[in-house]
C-alpha cells in the first residue's frame, strides 16, 4: 500500500511534465520548418547550454573557452542574459575587453564574473543575443561570440553547439519539469556540435549520463570529458591569495547562490575544510545585510572560523561585508579529462560567415 501511495503522485507529477515536453518539441520543429526564423550573427557563433535547470557548469567552461580562443589571438565577446539583472537596458556591456564597467547587480552575477576572469574579452548582456551581438558589432571589434546558456536559444544560429551535462545528475535527466530538470527532451542532445560532460571525478566518470544520451539519441556526437578543480583561495574584499593547504584543519560556514550547492559543499569538504553548516540560497540570489547578519550569526553558534563561498558570490556579498570578516571565495579552473583534440578541433575557425543576417 505504501509503495502504490509513493508511485501515485510522482505518477500525476509526470504527466503535469508532458505538456511541459510537447511545447519544447513544438517550438523546436516551428524553427526546424521555418515557421519561426533563426538569424545569423557575421560570425562564428559558439554556444554553450545544457538540457537541464540548475548549475552544469557553464561559467567556468564559457571562461576556458575565452582563455582558449584568446590563446589563438581571437578577439571574443560573451554574448549573455544576464539572468536576473537589476538593468532593464536592452542591451548593456559589462566589459569592453580593457574595464569592466558595471557590477553585479546590474550586469548578473555570472556576467560579472566571466568579466572579472577573461579581462581581454567583450562582455555583454540582452534577451535578444542576435541584436545585442549586431549592437556589440557597431561599438567593438570581435572576431567570435561565445553564446552563454544559449542551447534552447535556437533563434540565433550557432557555429559550435555544445552541450553541457553534469556526470552526478543522471536522475535530472530522466523527466522533464516538474518531475525531473529536463528543460527539453533528451533526445534534444543530438542538435549537440558536441557534448561535455561535467563534473567528472574518480567516483563519477559520467558512464550513466552518457548511457542514457545514447539510448534517447541513437548516436551521439563527440563526446569531452570536464572537471572543475578547486585553484586557489580569494578573500573576498582584498583579493588576497592564499593556496589550497593554507585552509586545512579550519572550520567555516558555507553560503551559496548556486545551482548545485552540494557539489560546492563536496568540493570544499575535499579541500579539509570542517563545514559546520552550508547555507544554500536560491541560484542568482542578491544578497542584503540582513542575509549577512544571518551569515554571521551562524558562523557564531557554531564557532566557526571562516566564511567561505564561491567566486560567482563573491563579487555581490563584497560591499556587505565588515572590516572583521573573514571571507574566502574558492576560486576554480576547468580541466579537460578527455576529449581535449576534439574539443579543440571546434574552436578552430578557418573562415567568417558570410551575410549579416537572415535565416539558418
Amino acid at each position: 500500500m505504501a509503495a502504490t501511495m509513493s508511485r501515485g503522485p510522482r505518477s500525476w507529477l509526470r504527466w503535469l511534465g508532458y505538456p511541459y515536453e510537447l511545447a519544447a518539441r513544438f517550438r523546436l520543429w516551428c524553427y526546424t520548418h521555418g515557421w519561426f526564423s533563426t538569424r545569423r550573427l557575421p560570425r562564428p557563433v559558439i554556444s554553450v547550454g545544457n538540457l537541464t535547470v540548475g548549475g552544469t557548469g557553464k561559467t567556468p567552461v564559457v571562461m576556458y573557452l575565452v582563455e582558449r580562443l584568446t590563446a589563438q589571438g581571437k578577439r571574443v565577446a560573451i554574448l549573455s542574459r544576464g539572468y536576473r539583472r537589476r538593468s532593464t537596458t536592452p542591451q548593456l556591456l559589462v566589459s569592453d575587453g580593457h574595464r569592466i564597467l558595471v557590477g553585479p547587480d546590474e550586469a548578473g552575477d555570472e556576467p560579472y564574473l566571466i568579466a572579472s576572469r577573461c579581462p581581454q574579452a567583450v562582455v555583454a548582456v540582452g534577451a535578444d543575443r542576435y541584436a545585442l551581438g549586431q549592437w556589440v558589432l557597431e561599438r567593438l571589434p570581435v572576431d567570435c561570440f561565445v553564446l552563454d546558456d544559449g542551447f534552447q536559444h535556437v533563434q540565433l544560429h550557432r557555429d559550435v553547439n555544445l552541450l553541457l551535462v553534469d556526470a552526478t545528475d543522471s536522475a535530472g535527466l530522466r523527466a522533464a519539469l516538474p518531475v525531473g530538470r529536463l528543460r527539453e527532451p533528451l533526445s534534444a542532445a543530438a542538435r549537440a556540435s558536441a557534448i561535455l560532460i561535467t563534473r567528472v571525478d574518480e567516483a563519477h566518470g559520467g558512464e550513466s549520463v552518457r548511457r542514457l544520451l545514447l539510448d534517447a539519441c541513437g548516436s551521439l556526437p563527440s563526446l569531452v570529458r570536464a572537471g572543475f578543480r578547486a585553484e586557489e583561495y580569494r578573500r573576498v574584499g582584498t583579493g588576497e591569495r592564499h593556496p589550497l593547504d593554507a585552509l586545512r584543519g579550519r572550520s567555516a560556514v558555507l553560503f551559496s547562490g548556486i545551482g548545485n550547492a552540494e557539489s560546492f559543499r563536496a568540493l570544499v569538504a575535499g579541500l579539509g575544510i570542517t563545514v559546520v553548516e552550508m547555507l544554500a540560497f536560491p541560484d542568482h540570489v542578491h544578497y542584503t545585510r540582513g542575509m549577512m547578519e544571518t551569515i554571521r550569526a551562524k558562523a557564531k553558534a557554531g564557532d566557526a572560523d571562516l566564511l567561505v563561498t564561491t567566486e560567482k558570490d563573491a563579487g555581490k556579498v563584497a560591499p556587505l561585508l565588515a572590516a572583521d570578516d573573514v571571507c574566502w571565495a574558492v576560486r576554480l579552473r576547468t580541466e579537460i579529462v578527455s576529449g581535449q583534440k576534439d574539443l579543440e578541433r571546434l574552436l578552430r575557425f578557418d573562415s567568417v560567415p558570410d551575410g549579416a543576417g537572415g535565416h539558418a
